[in-house]
């Protein structure tokens, strides 16, 4: 692929490098477009920009941890403390460097390089259900989205097959069965834990999660020099084996193959150029990280996939005569709606059961299992909240990994290591949030980040529905362990503020009507016809499946119709 030329105009335009962005370039050069993808972090290339992929702990500095005065420089990104460490942490930015204010607390994960959020995110990937389209016309909370679930279904087929998804065709009208390669295996807890509640409740059911690992490479894989997933659960270093799907490893690889691809790194885009005599974008301002000059590209068509936030940012930033307020913001909705993901409400407990004692499991596994949406879906009981939530579990059998938490030393103490502990299951509620318009992000031209551009101010909490919601979802958990002969041990709400599920939705909506949206049905701006937005601004509500699947559909699909579009002459 090149990284750069020195001609300016392009067929087409993409802003972000992530898991959308990688679709929207891939989508485009495919179909014969000249496509710019502009990311604002440094290059990284497949397999040779992981230096840690094939690392162990004795391998580095502080033992894989970071010390404190590197957590202190970034104590957003530190939350994350599962990927934010010496193996992955390359991988997000430098809280210091990229300031935001947070009116109310909102923790701002970003992974700024090529391949964005691509390279470090969770991989499960589950269809909304048509339900999940209809929710906000049925309670009234949100706008109606302008498309439903048949309009997604063969999106959702076509980007799976490409992306490679693992999972078993469940057959449960809550959660879609799409196109699966074989799925990871359950150990014995957990079967024994799906198997009683099988007995126990018609409505819940404990699966094995989809998820976007190579289980077993097809030819469209192996013809990008990706392969099997080895199963060592090291996913957020980079793959070497491209067994995981990220931007580098599959979408921009196929984009390069065509010719058509250009990249450019260390590109901050400053804002959308548009031409009030055209009524239409001719382009975007760049801001060069290093030289801090700013450079103009052109082209007929903008796909903007810069992650939900810093795409709003753009927008906003994107003034004119037309759009004072932000281009295509003549309903007012830009920067409002802001979601996220409730992941408050945790519990964990250990198995009573003596039937598994002689069991273990050997090996990992980059996935977990999961429990799809059950609460106010058919004739379910009145509850004091609208939609509902999923869970997150897993189960296991403590061993070596009981080191940090085990006194001891020397031989006794390793052999003590050895020997496995109870077997012990968790739940963590996966929760729906609802629209709102106070839950908001606004430009703060007054603090300005060092390229000069203004950051964000972010404003976003809780509502009683989410309150509500996560007190069901804890109560229900406890009593769903019970029914499995769990015994809990620990049932929190840990009050974690909006942002760290890493799954912030909204701010540039898709709707039927312009007064109330931003985006139409094919996720162009109402009022800009060839400025395309295609992450998780766009999303109406936020559902509780993890959401990147759908942006990957919504991206190929709204790129088939620009391309469509274009060749008509009638974009």
């Amino acid at each position: 692929m090149n990284l750069i030329g020195n001609i300016n105009q392009f067929d087409a335009i993409v802003i972000g490098s992530g898991i959308s962005g990688g679709w929207a370039a891939k989508e485009l050069a495919q179909k014969g477009l000249r496509t710019l993808v502009l990311e604002r972090g440094r290059p990284v290339e497949h397999v040779k920009d992981y230096p840690t992929t094939l690392s162990s702990p004795w391998e580095m500095t502080h033992r894989g941890r970071y010390p404190l005065d590197v957590l202190a420089q970034s104590p957003t990104q530190a939350k994350v403390s599962y990927a934010f460490n010496e193996f992955s942490g390359q991988f997000f930015v430098k809280d210091t460097d990229h300031p935001y204010q947070q009116t109310k607390p909102f923790d701002w994960i970003r992974g700024y390089q090529v391949g964005g959020k691509s390279l470090s995110w969770a991989r499960w990937t589950q269809r909304w259900a048509p339900f999940n389209f209809e929710d906000n016309l049925k309670d009234g909370h949100g706008v109606d989205w302008p498309i439903r679930y048949a309009d997604l279904a063969p999106w959702y087929s076509y980007v799976e097959k490409f992306a490679g998804i693992s999972g078993i065709k469940d057959g449960l009208s809550t959660l879609p069965d799409g196109e699966f390669l074989p799925p990871f295996e359950m150990n014995c807890i957990e079967k024994s834990v799906r198997d009683a509640w099988k007995k126990q409740y018609a409505d819940r059911h404990l699966i094995i999660s989809r998820t976007a690992n190579l289980s077993k490479a097809q030819p469209v894989h192996l013809a990008l020099g990706r392969a099997d997933c080895q199963s060592r659960n090291w996913c957020g270093r980079g793959c070497l084996y491209g067994a995981y799907f990220s931007s580098n490893s599959a979408t921009l690889p196929a984009a390069a193959k065509t010719g058509k691809l250009t990249i450019r790194p260390f590109s901050v885009v400053h804002s959308i150029i548009y031409d009030e005599k055209k009524g239409r974008a001719t382009g975007v301002r760049v801001i060069d990280t290093n030289t801090k000059e700013m450079t103009e590209y052109y082209a007929r068509v903008i796909f903007v996939n810069a992650a939900t936030l810093n795409s709003t940012l753009i927008l906003l930033n994107s003034t004119s005569g037309r759009f004072p307020t932000g281009l295509g913001n003549d309903s007012g909705a830009l920067g409002h709606y802001l979601m996220d993901h409730n992941y408050r409400g945790r519990v964990s407990g250990v198995y009573e059961g003596t039937d598994l004692n002689d069991r273990y499991y050997y090996g990992r596994r980059p996935t977990g299992t999961y429990v799809p949406r059950f609460r106010n879906v058919l004739a379910d009981a009145q509850r004091d909240f609208v939609r509902g939530y999923a869970y997150a579990c897993g189960g296991g059998r403590a061993g070596w990994e009981r080191g940090n938490a085990v006194e001891g030393f020397g031989a006794d103490f390793k052999d003590n290591l050895s020997r496995p502990g109870g077997w012990s299951f968790s739940m963590t509620a996966m929760g729906e949030m609802l629209p709102r318009y106070e839950n908001h992000v606004k430009l703060n031209t007054d603090a300005k980040d060092q390229w000069g551009m203004p950051t964000l101010d972010i404003d976003c909490a809780w509502g009683e529905n989410e309150d509500r919601m996560t007190l069901d979802a804890i109560e229900q958990a406890k009593a769903m362990m019970e029914a499995a002969g769990i015994r809990v041990t620990a049932a929190i709400d840990n009050k974690q503020p909006p942002g760290l599920a890493i799954h912030e939705m909204g701010t540039a909506r898709m709707g039927r009507d312009p007064k109330t949206s931003v985006l139409n049905k094919w996720n162009q701006l109402h009022s800009v016809k060839n400025v395309f937005v295609t992450d998780g601004a766009s999303m109406a509500s936020s559902a509780c499946q993890n959401p990147s699947l759908t942006y990957m559909a919504l991206t190929a699909r709204a790129a088939d119709y620009a391309v469509r579009q274009l060749k008509a002459g009638t974009l």
